[in-house]
Order: structure tokens, then sequence, then C-alpha cells
């Protein structure tokens, strides 16, 4: 569509007026097949894994929002990992990873990927240097997730991604926590951009699915054909959810993101919290590339409890508000401990998370009810 501002391609990319009733939302084309006219002859779809309109009303939304090429949608987040590594990878391969990363991406790649002679390490993206120090002849992705997952280290998408073009392999990164609204990695060089729907993309807490972005035609090519060889698709009504989700993406983030920044402040000046992580802070070592590539810094924030582990499970089990419930990016506000609930994957591990870190997702509430319930919660813990 003609080169419209974010908030009018989340409302109207992909999603013309249904020519056949005039429907002004996509309807749910609830069906598994489609009649053909003749044998191999149809109007662009014959079985609903391989392809369903409402699907491609979302993956042409999410690719203009992403500024990309192609867009293609999954059953989860895990669902789209695991396609770029089916269609991606091979045996012999290696994937280099971020140090702090989603527990289920880590398990994927060190509980599944490594038994079919996939390898991966981790490296401290922070710093672009050690990224290419730790390339190997063998890396074919270089795996990004930025701001991470739990504790919101940034990645210089733009330069790590040069660095990936210099050796020959492709960078991916997870925009799950950031979304388009307020990052575009493929503007900044990266091959491939993933999300988890899920999250802020849905932004209800009422679906799950997955997302992968590309303007690479090769790509997009082997991705789609492991899309639909696979299976891992998403049905209509769960690409329904997520078309209605992006609608208000932009006006939800602002808020989630206005939230956010009031609710890391507050945490900054409490003697029950020793360390906040929040890239909108100018006190995040990485303030500065957080403005030079972001257009907004999300709704995620993570602390350090002052009394660790046992101070932080009293805290989460004492909030209002703030719902003890894993995942994120929903308009209600979330609170998890990592180490018990979303990354008890990496125990042990080079990647283990403090056990007194806990991990909100700040929801689109007054920032003053929110501000409370944080308040009475930490003197209850102390």
């Amino acid at each position: 569509m003609p080169d419209y501002g974010f908030s009018t391609r989340a409302i109207h990319a992909g999603q013309e007026p249904d020519p056949a009733t005039g429907a002004v939302i996509v309807p749910i084309y609830q069906t598994s097949t489609f009649a053909q006219e003749a044998v191999g002859v149809h109007k662009g779809y014959d079985y609903a894994r391989s392809g369903n309109p409402t699907r491609t009303a979302l993956e042409t939304a999410l690719a203009s929002l992403e500024g990309g090429a192609h867009g293609l949608c999954f059953a989860s987040g895990l669902a789209a990992e695991t396609t770029i590594a089916l269609a991606l990878l091979r045996a012999g391969d290696h994937v280099l990873c971020g140090d702090d990363v989603y527990g289920g991406t880590y398990r994927l790649f060190k509980r599944v990927l490594e038994d079919k002679g996939i390898s991966t390490s981790f490296v401290d993206t922070r710093d672009p240097e050690r990224v290419a120090a730790a390339l190997r002849p063998a890396t074919r992705l270089i795996w990004l997730e930025t701001p991470t997952n739990p504790l919101l280290k940034l990645a210089d998408i733009a330069a790590i991604s040069a660095i990936g073009h210099q050796h020959g392999a492709l960078t991916v990164v997870d925009n799950t926590f950031a979304s388009p609204a307020c990052q575009r990695p493929l503007a900044l060089g990266a091959d491939i951009v993933l999300h988890s729907t899920t999250k802020y993309l849905g932004g209800h807490s009422d679906v799950v699915g997955g997302a992968v972005i590309t303007s690479q035609d090769e790509v997009a090519a082997r991705l789609r054909f492991t899309q639909n060889a696979a299976g891992a698709t998403p049905g209509p009504f769960d690409c329904w959810l997520v078309l209605r989700g992006i609608k208000t993406l932009a006006i939800r983030m602002r808020q989630h993101g206005e939230n956010a920044l009031a609710v890391a402040r507050f945490l900054q000046g409490h003697p029950a919290v020793t360390q906040v992580f929040y890239p909108g802070l100018p006190e995040h070592p990485q303030y500065d590339l957080a403005c030079r590539q972001m257009h907004g810094f999300s709704g995620m924030v993570s602390f350090v409890a002052a009394g660790g582990a046992p101070a932080a499970h009293r805290l989460v089990s004492r909030t209002r508000l703030f719902t003890l419930a894993e995942s994120l990016g929903g308009v209600e506000s979330l609170i998890e401990v990592p180490a018990a609930m979303t990354h008890a994957s990496v125990a042990g591990s080079p990647l283990e998370v403090p056990a007194g870190l806990v991990r909100l997702s700040v929801g689109i509430e007054d920032v003053d009810d929110l501000l409370a319930d944080l308040e009475q919660a930490l003197e209850a813990a102390d």
C-alpha cells in the first residue's frame, strides 16, 4: 500500500473491506479446505495449512509494520523459531546467540537442536567486538534479543548485522519486547525479525502465536516451504485476534512506555530494590544506544529485590493489580520471578538469572494505581 504512517498501516495494510460482503473487518475464514473450479484451479487457496485469507491479511500487515517484503505466521513464537532452524540450518551448523534470552529459546537450542547436530554458543551481545570474536566458520545465524529477556540488555543491531554480513551469517532479531512500534530491525540491517505475537502484537493475553518477517526472497521461500511442510501454522481465529490487536498497537505502546518509565523511576528510589533494568532510564548503561535504534522503550521493567529470592517471592504474592503470571505484553500488568518461572530452564547454566530478579510487564492501567500497588507490596515483602 502507499507509504502511509505506522498507525494507518496497522489498521489498513492487508485489511481492505471484504470484496464479497463489504465487511470492514477481515472475516474469520473458518474453513479447512477450499472449492476448486477444476483440478489444481482455485482462487489462491486449496488447504488451510498452506494458506488462509485471514492469515494472509495478518502476514501482510506484519510485513508492512516491520518494513519487510514477506511475513509468515505460526502457531507460537517457538514454532516460528523452530521453523527458522529447520529451514536455514543443518547438522554441523553453528548458532551464535545472546547470553540473556527467553528460557524456551535456550531450551530449543540446547535440548533439541544440539541433539540434531546444530551447536549453539552464547555471548554478551552488548559488545559487537565480542560477537565478532565468537564467530566460527560454521556460524550460520546470529541470534539476538534486544532488549533481552529478562535483563533488558541491548544489542547494536546495525553493527552486529554488518559483522554477520561480512561473515556470511544471517542476523535474526527477536523483536518481541520492543514490537515494531518501538523498533524496526530490518531497517537497521537485520535479515530476519521474529515475534511472539502472543505478546504486544496481540496485546490482550487471549491468543498464542508467532511471526517471522524478512525482505530476502530466498530466505522467505525456504521459510514458507518449511511453514507448510512442518505445519505449525495458526488458525484463522488466532490470526483474527492478532489483527484486532495490532490496530491499537501504536497507542498501546505509548501508554506502556509512559507507565513503565514511571514505574522504573519509582523503583530506582525504593530501599527494597537494589537494581533496576529499563532502557528508557538515562542511568541504563546503554541508554544512548536505545535512543538511537528504538522509537520508544516498551513496557518491560526488571529489578532485583534487596532481600533476594525470599523477598521476591513475597513481593509477587502480595500485588493486587500486578497479576502473578507468565507471558507479557497485554493491557493488564503482570509480575513474575523469572528464575522460578519463565527462565527455570536456564537454571545451573551460564545464562542463569538472579534468584531475586522480578520481571514486570507494565500494563496500561492508571499509573498511580500501579505505583500504589507496588508500594504496598514492597512494604509487605520487606
